[in-house]
């Protein structure tokens, strides 16, 4: 066991993430998301939701202010009528990690495209529609 390391995250999570480097992104992802599909890397985190896994992420990872987006979300599709009230949550949870988080939303496939470019896909066990994120790593400073 270490410091400061949520206990939600297995140690394989933080080692992918601890290789991950500037401007590299993890796809967390819901319980429908192909991740075996189109992820080089896919870490299982059956049992707990998007945003458990999303906080723990951000008590870690800094998010990268040089891009024009530091987290990406999938658009819910033409027609369909959900509403995604989990996205809240997780603007919320970027709000209480960074300031100045700036969410792009990509269409459907243009999503699974980015996904693909990922260094790293958690599986999570989330059921809500339209649960996924994409996280772009930053850097640390000295003000940390």
């Amino acid at each position: 066991m270490l410091k400061h390391i949520p206990t939600i995250l297995s140690p394989e999570l933080v080692k992918y993430l601890m290789e991950m480097g500037h401007g590299d992104e993890v796809v967390i992802a819901d319980a429908n998301f192909p991740a075996h599909r189109i992820g080089q890397r896919v870490v299982r985190c059956d049992g707990h939701g998007v945003p458990a896994i999303l906080d723990a992420i951000l008590t870690l990872l800094p998010l990268d202010t040089y891009s024009d987006y530091q987290a990406g979300l999938m658009q819910v599709v033409p027609g369909d009528p959900t509403i995604p009230v989990i996205w809240d949550d997780y603007k919320t949870l970027l709000d209480k990690h960074q300031s100045g988080v700036v969410v792009k939303e990509f269409e459907r496939f243009a999503f699974y495209e980015q996904a693909e470019k990922a260094y790293l896909i958690i599986q999570t066990g989330e059921e809500a529609l339209y649960g996924n994120i994409i996280l772009k790593k930053g850097v640390i400073t000295n003000e940390r």
